[in-house]
């Protein structure tokens, strides 16, 4: 056992405990906190496959910048415990066998990729050259802008939203 697999087997189960804590949390402002400690884990995945540029954009674009913006929403509406709600009938039944889809094809996944490579081979460092890095900008910014300035509009929608239903409820408690 050499050390890479001792380090990714630890980040996997903090990985695995903060996305459960997020998921099991009654209260937003853990389950935010949760959030953002599962995106620095999966930061650390991508400087393990030899991706800085990757690991750095996760955690300033979500660890920083989304987890603010949730962080924001979430003092605006209020820290409350979640309250129980009534599940529809076909909620459980859909979501076990939607868990168990996504079992079946990670393990497919896994077992298909373990044929073919029994040894994971590190990225070639030349891939993270400053050439490729100005490609990916194009990129990003010449096929994907219209993705990337749908997706702002989107948060701040969600932002403009979280404001009208948070003085909507200030309004009915007065």
């Amino acid at each position: 056992m050499n050390s890479e697999l001792i380090v990714f087997l630890v980040l996997s189960l903090v990985a695995i405990a903060t996305a459960l804590g997020m998921l099991f949390s009654r209260n937003a402002v853990y389950a935010a906190l949760f959030l953002a400690l599962n995106f620095v884990a999966v930061a650390i995945f991508y400087l393990l496959l030899g991706a800085p540029f990757v690991a750095m954009a996760q955690i300033t674009v979500y660890a920083g910048a989304i987890m603010v913006l949730f962080l924001f929403v979430i003092m605006l509406l209020g820290v409350k415990d979640l309250e129980p709600t009534r599940a529809l009938p076909w909620q459980k039944p859909l979501a076990i066998a939607l868990s168990v889809i996504l079992a079946a094809e990670a393990t497919y996944v896994l077992l298909a990729k373990a044929r073919t490579t029994m040894m994971v081979a590190s990225p070639d460092a030349s891939l993270n050259t400053m050439e490729s890095l100005r490609n990916l900008s194009v990129m990003l910014f010449s096929d994907y802008l219209f993705p990337f300035e749908v997706t702002s509009i989107l948060l701040l929608v969600a932002m403009i939203g979280a404001i009208v239903l948070s003085h909507r409820n200030k309004k009915e408690t007065k």
